[in-house]
């Protein structure tokens, strides 16, 4: 293949081709990927937000009944996988399941570790730091958000229960969601990128091939049948066809030459006869 003009054309070409578009989507695949994966974690913080204000009054009231109830109800919405709130001990106080309830929290777990890493555990976290990805027992991929309550005046000063004022945070809101929608959602993204991968190198090599037959392969051909042609000719050769570009001008320059060899061997033939 690459002993022809065509293969040495089109072979580099379609290489070419291919490979920057395989670059492009691997690139915006990857960018697409972190985006649906900072939505995620945004969409889990929000919710996170959510329940921690809705249940703030009930925490004030000490209403240990209806703080339960709207963690129980959250946990059964499509996609939560976990939710549950454990103190500073790490003492799980409620929980949709109600089998964790008054279980104590490895705090070298994963969601916990990156809080208590230190002497000191960490009060203060980003959104992505909060974050964490992870497989459950079941094998189902979740995304947790760790988000901690703190120790607001309007808590610490509350006829409930008195937390002291030094104490920043009195427990956190542990909210895992199911990844399932996500992993459907990059499974369609990527057979979208491929069909369209496919489809733009079916069109773009074809195109390129269609263009280079018409403009360069077939004139190159005439050219060659031409010149072929005139070395079989033993009378007036025919003149060049009209070919485009430079082809043109190469035809035209060796019908010339050959007119000129022609005639330099008419004329030798007529000098060697008028000598004999």
């Amino acid at each position: 293949m690459f002993a022809t003009l065509v293969g040495k054309a089109l072979v580099p070409v379609g290489l070419a081709v291919t490979g920057f578009m395989v670059v492009c989507c691997l690139v915006l695949y990857s960018a697409i990927r972190e985006d649906l994966l900072h939505g995620e974690i945004v969409h889990a913080t929000n919710l996170a937000d959510t329940i921690l204000k809705s249940t703030r009054y009930t925490m004030h009231k000490s209403d240990r009944e209806t703080l339960g109830t709207i963690i129980l109800n959250v946990g059964q919405q499509e996609g939560v996988n976990h939710v549950r709130i454990f103190n500073k001990k790490g003492m799980v106080t409620f929980s949709a399941k109600p089998d964790e309830i008054n279980r104590q929290v490895d705090k070298k777990s994963e969601g916990c570790i990156v809080c208590h890493k230190g002497a000191v555990p960490v009060t203060n976290l980003g959104n992505m730091q909060q974050a964490r990805t992870f497989k459950n027992s079941e094998g189902m991929d979740i995304i947790a958000i760790t988000a901690p309550i703190y120790n607001e005046p309007d808590c610490s000063t509350a006829a409930c229960h008195v937390h002291l004022p030094g104490q920043k945070v009195l427990g956190t809101l542990d909210i895992g969601l199911s990844r399932a929608e996500h992993a459907r959602s990059l499974a369609m993204l990527r057979i979208q990128m491929i069909i369209f991968t496919l489809m733009s190198l079916i069109l773009t090599i074809g195109g390129v091939t269609a263009l280079l037959r018409r403009n360069v392969f077939l004139p190159i051909q005439r050219l060659r049948t031409y010149v072929e042609s005139l070395a079989q000719w033993r009378e007036i050769p025919q003149p060049p066809p009209h070919l485009p570009h430079d082809l043109d001008l190469i035809a035209a320059r060796y019908y010339e030459a050959k007119m000129e060899t022609r005639d330099k061997t008419t004329t030798t033939k007529n000098e060697c006869n008028r000598i004999s």
